[in-house]
């Protein structure tokens, strides 16, 4: 637990350890000379999880010493170990926990990363540097849920039952005249993008194809081996894109220990699993319904599992914005003049806290008949 409270500590003081050292986390007044900052603990830390208190914070001076009364310490591992998730039971239709039963959208709470306000308050009381306004990382990220719509039989036959007889013939004859086949146009899109520490991650399923798996790409075959090797010369890393129904024994970390969850159905048990087999990155830390800080920080955090308060090897990296989230009437429902200016005002927090940008699209929803075609490159411009 000591390791848990102590990695909270440096995370709010964003990374300088030896400030981190200048906060006490006691009730002991005697101890609290001492310190710089003391944050009162509220005894949940170690005993049953509750919501966090969300009252304003308002320090105040005893003698040369900022008491918090509110528990950061408690409020700030209850968001990032997603412990609410263990205290609600509700789930959507695909399993998934959702903005629309969290505190935090019932609060209106995703727009702001607290997480980021508390480090940003109790820095400030320790007069440690606070980050500058700039993106720290911008990961591009695609997940490859298809290759192409109709480079597979039951793919062309229902083409031909709908009448698309033409594209599936055009798709047979020439890969890069399928709808879904968007790659050289993302890379030409991504190669815009000059923003600081910039990285495109492809997310790679492995999985059986089946159910709301289908389709799965041969990943020996012919149009795969070439498509790798044409992402590997722009530059472009990879990462695991796990079954809709949690096959990991099929997922293999000498590929990659990158990973995302299909459809974004990563509860707690399956982040726990993935650190014991050694997964070192997860990409899948965001509402599908709805944009915003489902970490309530907009930092890559270390996984503290909220069931034994111990902190894993695995490191989450926030969702920021997932093109699905902005444009399903299940979801958010946003005409483009709309999902721009969320966009905009999400990544302006994201700037200002020297946070990570993390965008998903979808190379098989960047068709002429959606609005991700135009919005991607506007949102990439603005980085």
């Amino acid at each position: 637990m000591n390791e848990t409270i102590e990695y909270i500590k440096t995370l709010l003081t964003y990374g300088d350890a030896e400030a981190a050292r200048c906060i006490g986390y006691t009730l002991d007044q005697d101890q609290w000379s001492a310190y710089k900052v003391v944050i009162l603990p509220s005894g949940h830390i170690n005993g049953e999880l509750v919501y966090p208190s969300l009252k304003r914070v308002t320090p105040t001076l005893q003698d040369k010493t900022y008491i918090i009364e509110e528990d950061l310490i408690y409020n700030t591992f209850f968001f990032i170990s997603r412990a609410e998730e263990l205290l609600i039971t509700e789930r959507d239709k695909h399993g998934r926990f959702t903005a629309a039963n969290s505190l935090l959208g019932h609060k209106n709470r995703l727009a702001m990363p607290l997480v980021d306000e508390y480090s940003r308050l109790v820095s400030k009381l320790l007069e440690v540097t606070l980050p500058d306004a700039q993106f720290s990382a911008v990961n591009l990220t695609h997940d490859i849920d298809t290759i192409a719509n109709y480079r597979h039989l039951r793919g062309a036959l229902g083409g031909i039952y709908r009448g698309d007889g033409q594209h599936v013939l055009d798709s047979w004859h020439n890969i890069h005249d399928d709808p879904a086949y968007t790659f050289p146009w993302l890379m030409s899109m991504d190669a815009r993008c000059t923003a600081h520490n910039k990285k495109v991650i492809y997310f790679v399923k492995h999985t059986r194809g089946c159910g709301y798996d289908y389709p799965q790409y041969n990943l020996r075959g012919h149009d795969w081996r070439k498509l790798h090797n044409r992402l590997r010369a722009f530059g472009a890393v990879f990462g695991l894109h796990s079954s809709y129904y949690a096959d990991y024994s099929r997922l293999n970390i000498a590929f990659s220990t990158r990973h995302r969850s299909h459809y974004l159905r990563c509860s707690i048990e399956d982040m726990q699993r993935l650190a014991d087999m050694g997964i070192t990155d997860d990409y899948s830390m965001g509402f599908a319904d709805s944009i915003g800080f489902r970490l309530q920080t907009c930092r890559p955090v270390r996984w503290i599992n909220p069931q034994t308060r111990q902190l894993t090897p695995l490191t989450l990296h926030p969702l920021t914005i997932m093109d699905v989230t902005l444009s399903n009437p299940e979801y958010m429902n946003l005409t483009e003049d709309e999902a721009y200016f969320a966009c905009t005002k999400l990544l302006e927090k994201v700037r200002q806290h020297g946070g990570e940008v993390n965008l998903l699209w979808h190379n098989n929803n960047i068709r002429h008949d959606t609005y991700h075609r135009s919005l991607y490159p506007k949102i990439l411009a603005t980085l």
